[in-house]
């Protein structure tokens, strides 16, 4: 796919907007989750070139497991790619689209149910027994699921920039649903989404790339899943969670309020919270200040945990 105009612009925005380089991207690979569909997949185990590509290096197989789960709009790389090099030096480090998002599977219906499932699925895939969750936004709603769903698979949380619930505590209806209802109306038809080639070109600027993986999100789509955000709400069992959790409190958030955030810190037992001095879009816009935070959290998740975050014997 040759630069488009819209690329152009992107890459023009980006002197303003600054986003982490995105020199050092890793290639994925789509990833068959039994009969759920497939997904694209980063993993910093699989060896990406050489006679081996395709293979598992088995010394990064080693290293304790941590599945990111990406923000709404979003994709794993986009929302997480600024962390990965960091990360890689501890974990094994895996990314994934979550479904109706980027590469990721298409179905009738979208809900944090399926996508927690979806988690999990891909941890058998990946032949992952237990696992650090660690979620943005959207991505936190998920990891919290994903432990009351599957409870003898997550070792530990990560929160970061995310509440015990989406909508408004007075309507119980997501804010980003009218949000993403907006930009479905006003932008669907001027900016058309993407395929999946369009994902894999190399060479552009570093606001070209990040506008390509958000096109590839059906805009047309964002009501429902803005519904199905709102749908979320954790606060009955939050103080079940009997895991090691951190919490990134993003302080400078004018998404998902400081007080929303906190609730996490004081519902989930033994939850350690990292302050990030920061917005809402800090993993992409502001990395230089969340991924040193966001690093030590996941540090601080698996020293609680030295021998659940290691990998187990794999399940069949």
């Amino acid at each position: 796919m040759a630069v488009t105009i819209v690329d152009r612009l992107a890459g023009g925005a980006s002197r303003f907007f600054r986003t982490h380089p995105t020199t050092d991207v890793p290639t994925g690979t789509m990833v068959q989750l039994g009969d759920r569909g497939a997904t694209y997949v980063t993993d910093s185990a699989r060896i990406a070139s050489g006679p081996d590509a395709g293979g598992i290096d088995a010394a990064e197989a080693a290293k304790p497991p941590i599945i990111l789960l990406h923000a709404v709009v979003t994709t794993g790389l986009l929302s997480w790619y600024s962390v990965i090099d960091d990360l890689r030096a501890d974990f094994r480090v895996i990314t994934m689209d979550q479904r109706w998002h980027g590469r990721g599977i298409r179905s009738p219906r979208f809900t944090l149910d399926d996508c927690a499932d979806d988690v999990v699925a891909l941890a058998d895939a990946l032949g992952i027994d237990r696992f650090v969750a660690a979620g943005f936004s959207m991505g936190g709603g998920t990891a919290q699921l994903t432990w009351r769903r599957h409870r003898d698979r997550v070792s530990g949380l990560v929160l970061a920039s995310t509440g015990p619930y989406f909508g408004s505590s007075t309507t119980g209806r997501p804010r980003i649903d009218a949000i993403t209802r907006f930009a479905a109306q006003r932008f669907a038809t001027p900016v058309p989404g993407l395929g999946p080639h369009a994902l894999d070109e190399r060479g552009l600027s570093d606001g070209a790339w990040a506008l390509r993986q958000v096109r590839s999100t059906r805009l047309s789509h964002m009501g429902e899943i803005g519904y199905a955000l709102g749908q979320f709400d954790s606060r009955p069992w939050l103080g079940e969670i009997d895991v090691p959790t951190a919490v990134c409190v993003t302080t400078r958030d004018r998404v998902i309020p400081i007080a929303r955030q906190q609730l996490l810190v004081d519902g989930i037992p033994g939850a350690q919270r990292f302050d990030v001095a920061a917005g809402h879009a800090c993993c992409v816009l502001q990395s230089d200040i969340f991924t040193p935070v966001f690093v030590e959290a996941c540090g601080w998740v698996c020293t609680q945990t030295p021998e659940s975050t290691s990998r187990d014997t794999a399940r069949p």
